[in-house]
């Protein structure tokens, strides 16, 4: 037995779990933890600017690891209201983020407290688990629990508050115990029944697709996917914000599907008799829940690890609970050829030609005038990125534009906010990708209103070398938005014009290193000298403020005509 504050106790519980990487904003809430920190040599400390940002950067490292990404808010109150955004971003994306929050101390609750804010209700809604501490004695069970919560499937954020007098308190501790104690080891498997039918449906398709998405993707499971596409010989497909599910390069990859993918994947999810969802929930981003982007008579396999998301938006013909990877694996033992089936086979060569034409037509219409344009801006990325970088995305037009304008090599590459559609989480999400990696490329999409939302963690890239490339497309403008008022609002502008400094100089006085970017062939260079500067890079680049684009038009039929 070992006595231990409620903080020291804390802390032991994250190295017990193996946490390399503690992202944190400092609040005399949480003083005994980081006074245990500074005694915790394993632990890096990476301290933010915002706690918003800073649960981003947890997220992307969730992400990108496969572990829980942790996130300290020291200050109870606004330290931890701060964290909303971030954990309602990380729960749309089931990204295991472990979010810890100072809290009032338990004998000043219901009194109108300095800083008083009921956490427990605030973050319930927007985390998968919320917990309040109610003594040290306890603090290491509940730290337990969270991570444990956090990454069981489906994986999402949690919040554990943590009372001031609960850090106080002493107790007396049993060694901590070893995380494989409490995890799950595997995951289930269809059943062979299942497989056996499922098998039969593909093997009696004439024009069979599968539909990726983050269970094949965050999984690592593109191996066993590509093995069963290969043994159907049929077209796969990734939903969208996972293009990077499927390595680019493999013949049967068709990109992104649904309203924000490319013609050719779509096209193929629209005319398939049969359609195998395998790890994706067939959502928003997808289908926008209607039939105009899936074909309405097509046989539905949904392989799915959470039972609730199997039939929840479009009737399946059959529902297999199951890690998606060992699933898909079964299967590619179970199917026959798809080689040997001439109507599968003409199916499949169309569609490789339609890529081959897509991809074909995408550079040859790439518009390299100037003022540069986001065809011509996205030609240059795909020229310019290595093959292996980590590409993260905003929300707002020019990214979506970008999500299947760009290459994805290597899977476990795209990072985007996905149904949150979030604005100021690409370049703190590179921040956090960059820590987990540091050795790979890593580059941030982000529009100039979002940079300008968050571009004070420079100086977090700064002081702990975080060395990524943040690419600010600057059109001057909230291009969404100001797009929805040209196209349906008979340009009655207001509010869509941003006004920002020079991003390269602000780098430059931040102790980063920025670049400029106003002509297209200026955007290359500038991008590999930002890659080889050895120091966080902005390169801001000058995109044409009249080139917008109405992605939601279905949201203003209202308005049409």
């Amino acid at each position: 037995m070992t006595q231990m504050s409620g903080g020291q106790a804390a802390v032991a519980a994250l190295q017990a779990e193996d946490t390399k990487h503690l992202f944190g904003l400092i609040g005399s809430a949480t003083m005994e933890i980081f006074d245990a920190l500074y005694d915790a040599s394993d632990i890096n400390f990476v301290g933010v600017h915002d706690e918003r940002t800073g649960t981003h950067m947890a997220d992307a490292y969730a992400r990108v690891t496969g572990t829980a990404g942790v996130f300290l808010a020291g200050q109870n109150g606004p330290g931890t209201t701060n964290l909303v955004t971030g954990l309602a971003q990380a729960k749309a994306a089931f990204s295991p983020v472990l979010s810890i929050g100072g809290a009032l101390a338990t004998g000043h609750v219901y009194r109108d407290a300095f800083q008083e804010v009921d956490q427990q209700a605030l973050f319930t809604p927007v985390t998968k688990k919320t917990w309040t501490a109610t003594e040290a004695a306890r603090v290491p069970e509940m730290v337990r629990a969270a991570f444990r919560t956090a990454l069981t499937p489906r994986r999402g954020p949690v919040q554990l508050n943590l009372p001031r007098d609960v850090l106080a308190g002493q107790a007396d501790f049993e060694p901590m115990q070893d995380p494989s104690a409490y995890r799950c080891h595997t995951l289930p498997a269809a059943q062979a029944d299942d497989i056996a039918r499922a098998a039969q449906m593909l093997d009696t398709a004439t024009r069979p697709v599968i539909v990726t998405g983050g269970g094949i993707k965050y999984s690592g499971g593109h191996a066993q996917a590509l093995a069963l596409a290969e043994a159907l010989n049929c077209p796969i497909v990734t939903s969208p914000g996972h293009g990077d599910a499927i390595p680019f390069g493999h013949p049967l990859n068709a990109g992104q599907m649904g309203p924000r993918g490319n013609a050719v994947a779509s096209k193929l999810v629209k005319e398939a008799d049969v359609i195998l969802a395998l790890g994706t929930r067939l959502g928003f981003n997808s289908t926008f829940f209607t039939y105009d982007n899936i074909n309405r008579d097509a046989e539905i396999i949904q392989v799915e690890l959470d039972p609730e998301a199997i039939g929840r938006h479009f009737p399946v013909a059959m529902g297999i609970w199951s890690d998606a990877p060992t699933a898909a694996q079964q299967l590619a033992t179970a199917v026959t050829s798809g080689q040997a089936k001439a109507e599968v086979a003409k199916w499949t060569s169309d569609f490789q030609s339609a890529r081959e034409s897509l991809l074909t037509q995408r550079d040859a219409v790439a518009d390299l005038s100037h003022p540069i344009q986001p065809s011509g801006l996205f030609k240059t990325l795909r020229d310019v990125l290595p093959q292996d970088a980590a590409i993260t995305m905003d929300a707002g037009t020019l990214c979506l534009q970008a999500t299947d304008a760009l290459n994805y090599w290597t899977p476990n590459s795209l990072f985007t906010p996905l149904d949150f559609g979030l604005v100021g989480f690409s370049f703190a999400a590179g921040l956090g990708i960059k820590l987990a990696q540091p050795e790979r490329p890593v580059v941030s999409l982000m529009g100039d209103g979002g940079f300008g939302m968050t571009v004070s963690e420079l100086s977090t890239a700064v002081d702990h070398g975080i060395n990524s490339v943040t690419v600010v497309m600057n059109n001057g403008c909230w291009g969404a938005e100001k797009a929805y008022q040209r196209d349906f609002f008979g340009g009655r502008y207001i509010g869509a014009d941003v006004s920002s400094p020079p991003f390269d100089q602000l780098a430059d006085l931040y102790g980063a290193a920025g670049f400029k970017a106003d002509r297209l062939d200026q955007v290359g260079p500038a991008i590999e000298a930002a890659l080889a500067s050895g120091k966080p890079s902005v390169v801001d680049v000058s995109v044409d403020p009249t080139a917008l684009y109405s992605f939601r038009r279905d949201s203003f039929k209202h308005r049409s005509g």
